[in-house]
């Protein structure tokens, strides 16, 4: 496992848990608004976590912390996560896992061993949208779409969420998401924050209205649409 950073409290990235957040390195996407863009593009290959370490702080934290959230770049790019888990499972952890849903294959392995207990699953954009939402030339829609179904069908709890940008957002696009998603079990839409370091530039939120009407919009298709994070 490649672990490139470690938060060691965490109350906002794991539903109604208290927990950590790893961070792996590496992404398949370089979406221009992408708040972990050091993760993707700058990669500081001297400053790393062995799994020891990390096995470590989490067996001292037993009590203390409810689980673990694994996020990225893409989580699902390491060749050895599943193994990397069990062994969060067996120090007694719930697993939150982060994807961008391009490795259904390595999801579905992870569902069908019960090795996590959430998955947030980002929807970039709309699928006429996605590549250059993305930041890549080419995608495999059919991959997302295998992800997609695969967590509208496993009974492990879920969201699907978009970050929104004025830049490549309109109201008509998130309609389409949710139709895409529709009847999933939650959806949130996430209004764009300038991290400082993002792959592109000159990227902006939309504004509240807007963001309300995206959510009524998104709501005639998955009844659970929520906003999340709003100033």
């Amino acid at each position: 496992m490649k672990i490139y950073g470690l938060q060691k409290l965490t109350l906002l990235d794991y539903p109604k848990k208290t927990a950590c957040t790893i961070f792996t390195g590496g992404c398949n996407f370089r979406c221009p608004f992408c708040h972990n863009a050091l993760l993707v593009t700058d990669i500081d290959n001297s400053n790393t976590y062995t799994e020891e370490e990390i096995l470590d702080f989490l067996a001292k934290r037993k009590g203390l912390l409810d689980g673990v959230c694994i996020t990225g770049g893409e989580p699902l790019m390491q060749n050895d996560i599943a193994e990397f888990i069990k062994k969060i499972k067996e120090l007694g952890y719930k697993v939150k896992l982060d994807t961008n849903g391009t490795f259904p294959e390595k999801l579905a392995e992870l569902l069908k061993n019960r090795l996590v207990d959430y998955v947030a699953m980002d929807i970039k954009n709309s699928k006429e949208k996605y590549a250059e939402t993305a930041g890549i030339k080419n995608i495999n829609i059919s991959d997302i779409e295998k992800s997609i179904n695969l967590l509208k069908s496993s009974d492990v709890d879920y969201e699907f969420r978009t970050t929104v940008v004025k830049e490549f957002h309109t109201e008509a696009d998130i309609e389409k998401i949710a139709e895409w998603i529709k009847g999933a079990k939650s959806y949130f839409l996430q209004n764009f924050e300038d991290s400082g370091n993002l792959i592109g530039e000159n990227l902006t939120p939309v504004g509240k209205q807007i963001l309300d009407k995206m959510k009524t919009q998104a709501k005639a298709f998955v009844q659970n649409t929520q906003i999340r994070g709003i100033k």
